[in-house]
């Protein structure tokens, strides 16, 4: 029991020290994931490196970015985790006088090697969004080019000089299915 509740612990650290993002912390961020470590999220897909090194051009940007993480609910088989934490992006760009809230959740493989638990896979399944308007009311293209999940969030990314391209899963689709069943293939190593 002593081995399962510090296996958890460190996962919840990960999870939870997402904050490293907000407060800029880039080499304290680097250490969330395995070097090899991908992620996949609205604006960013590829090495989680390189996410970093594009988290840190967009904190130098007018677009700023709070992350509010819940604790996870994991799944354990092994050296092997999956994890699914409940997030909320609070986003807003003060030079557009436009912001954002997107509820989603990071659906996560983790790995302990030598030891050390981390992530070695980031999706995020978005579930919900909405503008806000730090400001008072401003004029928006209402031209639905997203899905209504994570409309607001690829506008304001996309007007903040970081484009959206692709589809991502949202709740209850068929791609949220889909990385369900390949994460829970891959946590019974059967992929």
């Amino acid at each position: 029991m002593d081995s399962y509740l510090a296996d958890r612990r460190s996962i919840d650290d990960l999870m939870i020290g997402w904050i490293r993002r907000d407060l800029a912390q880039w080499d304290s961020m680097r250490e969330l994931f395995h070097p090899d470590g991908v992620i996949e999220i609205t604006w960013f897909r590829g090495l989680f490196t390189d996410f970093v090194d594009a988290s840190a051009r967009m904190g130098e940007s007018d677009l700023r970015t709070k992350h509010v993480i819940t604790s996870p609910v994991v799944t354990f088989r092994g050296d092997r985790a999956v994890a699914e934490t409940n997030a909320m992006v609070v986003a807003e760009n003060v030079a557009l006088k436009l912001g954002c809230l997107s509820h989603n959740r990071f659906l996560d493989r983790i790995e302990k090697r030598d030891g050390i638990w981390k992530i070695v896979d980031r999706r995020s399944i978005y579930d919900m969004g909405s503008f806000t308007f730090p400001c008072g009311i401003v004029d928006i293209d209402t031209t639905a080019k997203y899905p209504p999940e994570y409309a607001a969030l690829a506008y304001l990314l996309d007007r903040s000089g970081f484009p959206v391209t692709g589809a991502f899963a949202t709740k209850g689709s068929d791609l949220e299915a889909t990385i369900k069943r390949s994460a829970q293939l891959w946590l019974e190593d059967k992929q």
